[in-house]
C-alpha cells in the first residue's frame, strides 16, 4: 500500500538543501542549516523525511562516513569518492562499475540485482598537499 504524504514546508525546506548542496550532508547539518529558518524543527523530522525520500527514490544514502549516514539528491549512476583524512564524499560521475558488475553477480550467485553502488577510498588532492607539506 502507497504512502501518501501532505506538502510540508518542512519537507520542502529539507528537499532544496539536500538538492542544493554537493556536499553529500548528514542529517544533523540538514538540521543545523535549516533551524534558523524553520524554529520547530527537530532532527526527527529531518531523519523521517530523509528515510521518506530515500523509499520515494528522491535521495540515496552514500553510506556511513565518519560515524554519521550522508545522503544524496543525485540518483543517477556515479561513483563516490570517500577521503579517510578530510571525510569529504566527491562525486565521480565519469567512472561508473557499469552494467556488467550486475550481471556478473546475477549469473554468478543467482541473485536479482536491482542496483549496486561504488565508492572509493583513499585520500583526497587537498589531503595529499597537506601530507607534502608536513
Amino acid at each position: 500500500m502507497e504512502r501518501t504524504t501532505r506538502y510540508s514546508k518542512k519537507r520542502e525546506a529539507i528537499l532544496t538543501a539536500l538538492r542544493a548542496t554537493k556536499s553529500h550532508p548528514t542529517a544533523e547539518w540538514l538540521y543545523q542549516t535549516l533551524k534558523p529558518e524553520h524554529q520547530d524543527l527537530s532532527l526527527g523530522t529531518v531523519y523521517r523525511n530523509l528515510t521518506l525520500f530515500r523509499e520515494q527514490g528522491l535521495v540515496r544514502s552514500v553510506g556511513v562516513v565518519d560515524g554519521h549516514e550522508r545522503f544524496d539528491a543525485d540518483t543517477s549512476d556515479h561513483t563516490h569518492f570517500v577521503c579517510a583524512s578530510c571525510h569529504a564524499v566527491i562525486d565521480i560521475p565519469s567512472v561508473t562499475a557499469g552494467k556488467q558488475v550486475e550481471a556478473q553477480v546475477s549469473e554468478q550467485y543467482g541473485f536479482r540485482v536491482n542496483h549496486h553502488d561504488l565508492t572509493v577510498y583513499g585520500a583526497c588532492a587537498e589531503c595529499m598537499q597537506k601530507e607534502i607539506k608536513s
